[in-house]
């Protein structure tokens, strides 16, 4: 049973991924030199953390080919989602990450063989009004948006294989291995990138010393930390209300983002009211819950 702390967890670990959009506007390397730097100081903080707290390292190799594999997605997800920061802004690629609950509302229940709930539908309906409005003008950002989309794919895919994993992996462990394979997975990607898209052919693998304190913190605090908080909370809060919850990202992004980029961030008012569409999801599913007579409470016993 999911308690008031997690559900403080929870949205602290929210505030936090807000701010990864704008430290990867901040850093300066390419996105995918970004990643790789972020996924290898994560795997490498992970191991010292499974050293010193004693946790469960060796596990079945299926189990390790699984995570692995899910490394994988995990990497392309932060590829696409600060290549849309990049192409840009902060705003645009947080709204279309907030797309995860649409994905999550179909993919959660295919994953475990039930029917696709009414209200999750219905929500990730709200998402695609939202979407349709920011679209309805003549967008400058389509790019942008569309890899926010992306990556709003990827959150809810590994999400709901992590939701099956933390059943029988630590979530240190599923940590370190994810890590591990997005580091792999991004560096196997080199020299394609090397030859179609990086200027001048080149790699950017030498941040500076500014790239390097905020990528730690991308590192360390967004993605040590907090996957490791997150994976626990999957073992008493259901994919689907993280997912909702994860979509104030944008809000706590777009804030921040506003506070520290000012006109940058200045948009139209159908990407305002599109935006507001999208979020509303999160305010009123437990709403619509309790109306239903049914608490949110008992929301978080569908993963026990």
């Amino acid at each position: 049973m999911a308690t008031a702390r997690d559900y403080v967890k929870l949205h602290f670990i929210v505030f936090l991924w807000g701010f990864t959009a704008i430290l990867g506007k901040l850093i300066e390397i390419p996105s995918l030199e970004m990643v790789f730097y972020r996924c290898l100081l994560a795997a490498v903080g992970m191991l010292v953390f499974i050293f010193y707290t004693r946790a469960p390292l060796k596990i079945p190799p299926v189990e390790i080919f699984r995570l692995l594999l899910t490394g994988c997605i995990v990497s392309i997800h932060w590829i696409t989602f600060f290549g849309s920061a990049r192409v840009s802004n902060v705003s645009v690629s947080l709204v279309g990450l907030a797309t995860a609950s649409l994905w999550t509302s179909i993919l959660e229940p295919l994953s475990s063989g039930k029917k696709v709930k009414p209200i999750e539908v219905l929500l990730g309906g709200f998402v695609l009004v939202g979407i349709a409005i920011i679209f309805s003008v003549d967008f400058q950002y389509k790019l942008g948006f569309l890899l926010g989309v992306a990556a709003g794919f990827g959150a809810a895919l590994f999400s709901v294989i992590n939701s099956k994993m933390i059943a029988r992996v630590p979530a240190a462990t599923i940590t370190f291995y994810e890590m591990t394979g997005a580091c792999l997975a991004t560096a196997a990607f080199f020299p394609v990138y090397a030859w179609g898209w990086a200027d001048n052919g080149t790699l950017s693998l030498s941040p500076s010393a500014t790239d390097w304190l905020y990528i730690s913190i991308l590192a360390f605090v967004c993605t040590v930390y907090a996957f490791t908080v997150m994976t626990e909370l999957m073992k008493r809060i259901s994919v689907f209300f993280i997912q909702l919850t994860i979509n104030l990202e944008p809000l706590y992004g777009m804030i921040m983002a506003v506070m520290l980029f000012k006109e940058k961030e200045k948009m139209s008012m159908n990407f305002y009211i599109g935006s507001m569409i999208i979020l509303s999801a999160v305010i009123s599913y437990p709403l619509i819950k309790r109306y239903g007579g049914r608490s949110t409470k008992d929301e978080v016993k569908e993963l026990r």
